[in-house]
C-alpha cells in the first residue's frame, strides 16, 4: 500500500452511515465507490438520550461491511467522523469502542461547528456558481447553516433539528395531515429564528441545499418535467399533495423513492421553515457536502474559484481535445451571443453554459469521427462533472447532440437548465461559430455581424467574402436549411 493514492470517508449520521472511496487523480477526485447503508441511529435514542442495544447492532453490521473496503487504504488517508446522534447519545462511547475496533482506525466525533465547516469545504470544492454562498444541509438529527465566500466560511450553525427526530415528534403517529405538518414547520421556525439575522446579514448570491431532503427534491422536480431550481411555491404544492396521501405508508409522489419516502414530510417541513425564516429566493442542489470535504482535507487541495474551468481543463486533458480550437469556437460564440444578447436575453449563466459547450464540443471525437456529437452526448451525461449540476450536463450533452446536421427541438425542449427558447438561442450560436471556426484558425475569421429579431437571425458578413470561402459558403447555405426546419429563419448576407 505504500504510496496509495486511494482515500475512503466515513460519516456516522443519524440516519444513514455513508461511505467515499476516491482515487486522487491528477489534483482531482476520481469516486470509486459510494456505500450508502439505511442505520437510523437516531430512531435508537430514547428520551434520556441512551442509544438502545438494536440501533447500535445496525450501526456495527453496516461499519463490518465497510470495514473489507478499508483493508486496501492506508490508516492515514481514512478519516471516519460521527454526528448528531452520536454527539447526543450519553452511551456513545459502548457504541465507539465496538465501532473502532471493527474499522481499526479512530472515529471523531465532530461538533456541530465543524460538521458545518466541513460541510461547506466540500460545497466549495464541488459546486459552480457565484462565489458567496449559503448552504444548507438538513441531516438525520442537525440542520447546518453555513455562509461563505470562496473557500472561506463566514457564519456556522448547527441546529439540534432533523429529518428523523422531527419525524419522531411530529410524524409519529404517521399522519400527514395538515395539522402535523403546521407543527413541524413551526417548530422548525423556532428553532431557525435565532440565527436567522447573523446569517442574512453575511448575504449570499447564491443557496446550495446539500443533504438527502433536497436531493430527493431534486430527483422529484426532475421526474416531474420542472426546473431543477427549488422554491417555495414548489415546495407548499409538494406539501399539498403529501397531505393528499393523507398517510405515511400511502404517500405517493412521482420521482420520490421508497427510502427517501419515510424522512420526506419531516425533511419538507424543516425545508420549507429554513425558506421562510431566511427568505430564500430559489435553491440548487450541492455537488459535494460532509465526506467531500472530509476527503479535500486529507488531499489539501486548494479551492479552485472556478470549478467549472477545472472540470473543463481536466476533461480537454483527459480526452487529448485540441485547446486552441476550443477557444477558438467559444470566444466566436461569446462574441456572437454578445452581439444579440439585448435582444435575446441572453443572462450570464446562460452565456456561460454555452461557452463551457465550446470548450468540450470536440469531445465525440475521442470515440470516432462518425456520429461524434451523439458520441459527445453521451461522454457528457455519463462523466463525473463537479460544478454542473445534473441540469446543466443535460443542457451541455443536448447542445453537443445538436451541434451539426439535424436539429432535435424535442431535446432541447426536454432539458430543465434553461427556458427551451434560450436552450435553442444557444444551440444557433454555437452552431454558427463551429461553422465559421472550421478552419482551425485564427486569420480565417471573418468580421461577421449578428442582428436578432425575435427568433430571426440575420449574419452580415463583409464583401466577397462568400465567394472567396467557397466551402464555408455552402456549409451556411445547409445550415440555413437546417434551422428552416425548424422554423428557425436564417439569412446570411453580405454587407
Amino acid at each position: 500500500m505504500l504510496g496509495s493514492s486511494l482515500y475512503a470517508a466515513i460519516d456516522l449520521g443519524s440516519n444513514s452511515f455513508h461511505m467515499l472511496v476516491v482515487r486522487e487523480v491528477a489534483g482531482s477526485i476520481q469516486t470509486l465507490a459510494r456505500i450508502k447503508r439505511k442505520v437510523r441511529l437516531a430512531a435508537g435514542l430514547d428520551k434520556d438520550n441512551h442509544l438502545s442495544h438494536e440501533a447500535m447492532q445496525r450501526g456495527w453490521q453496516c461499519l463490518r461491511l465497510f470495514s473489507e473496503r478499508l483493508q486496501d487504504i492506508p490508516r492515514d488517508q481514512v478519516r471516519v467522523v460521527a454526528t448528531a446522534t452520536l454527539r447526543l447519545a450519553r452511551n456513545s462511547d459502548e457504541f465507539l469502542g465496538t465501532a473502532q475496533a471493527i474499522l481499526g482506525c479512530p472515529i471523531q466525533v465532530i461538533s456541530g461547528e465543524e460538521e458545518a465547516r466541513l460541510i461547506y469545504h466540500g460545497v466549495a470544492h464541488t459546486t459552480g456558481g457565484p462565489d458567496q454562498r449559503l448552504v444548507v444541509d438538513i441531516g438525520g438529527g442537525s440542520t447546518e447553516l453555513v455562509t461563505g465566500t470562496g473557500a472561506q466560511s463566514t457564519a456556522l450553525f448547527s441546529l439540534s433539528m432533523g429529518c428523523v427526530t422531527w419525524l419522531e415528534r411530529y410524524f409519529t403517529d404517521r399522519n400527514l395531515g395538515q395539522q402535523n405538518f403546521d407543527q413541524a414547520e413551526l417548530a422548525a421556525r423556532e428553532m431557525i429564528r435565532p440565527v436567522a439575522a447573523a446569517l442574512m446579514e453575511k448575504g449570499w448570491q447564491i443557496c446550495v441545499g446539500a443533504s438527502g431532503t433536497v436531493q430527493a427534491l431534486q430527483e422529484i422536480m426532475v421526474a416531474q418535467g420542472m426546473d431543477e431550481r427549488i422554491t417555495l411555491p414548489k415546495l407548499e404544492q409538494l406539501r399539498r399533495r403529501a397531505i393528499q396521501c393523507g398517510k405515511l405508508e400511502e404517500l405517493e409522489i412521482e420521482g420520490l423513492t421508497l427510502e427517501r419516502a419515510l424522512v420526506f414530510p419531516s425533511g419538507l417541513s424543516i425545508l420549507i421553515a429554513i425558506f421562510k425564516e431566511l427568505q430564500i429566493e430559489g435553491m440548487t442542489l450541492a455537488g459535494g457536502a460532509l465526506r467531500e470535504g472530509l476527503v479535500y482535507g486529507m488531499l489539501h487541495l486548494p479551492v479552485e474559484q472556478e470549478i467549472r474551468h477545472r472540470t473543463l481543463r481536466n476533461l480537454q486533458r483527459r480526452y487529448l481535445l485540441d485547446g486552441e480550437q476550443a477557444q477558438r469556437v467559444a470566444q466566436l460564440a461569446e462574441d456572437f451571443a454578445g452581439q444579440v444578447a439585448e435582444v435575446w436575453q441572453l443572462d450570464a449563466l446562460s452565456r456561460e453554459l454555452l461557452s463551457s459547450a465550446c470548450l468540450i464540443h470536440e469531445i465525440g471525437l475521442s470515440v470516432d469521427f462518425r456520429q461524434a456529437p451523439q458520441h459527445a452526448a453521451y461522454l457528457v451525461r455519463h462523466l463525473d462533472l463537479p460544478g454542473f449540476t445534473p441540469a446543466q450536463k443535460k443542457l451541455l450533452a443536448t447542445l453537443l447532440q445538436n451541434q451539426n446536421n439535424t436539429i432535435d427541438l424535442a431535446l432541447l425542449s426536454q432539458q430543465n437548465a434553461l427556458p427551451p427558447r434560450q436552450a435553442q438561442r444557444l444551440c444557433r450560436l454555437l452552431r454558427l461559430a463551429i461553422i465559421f471556426a472550421s478552419r482551425r484558425r485564427d486569420d480565417t475569421l471573418p468580421a461577421v455581424r449578428l442582428r436578432a429579431n425575435d427568433d430571426a437571425l440575420t449574419v452580415t458578413l463583409p464583401p466577397g467574402w462568400l465567394e472567396q470561402h467557397p466551402l464555408r459558403a455552402e456549409e451556411l447555405e445547409h445550415e440555413s436549411h437546417w434551422q428552416s426546419y425548424v422554423h428557425w429563419p436564417l439569412e446570411v448576407e453580405e454587407a
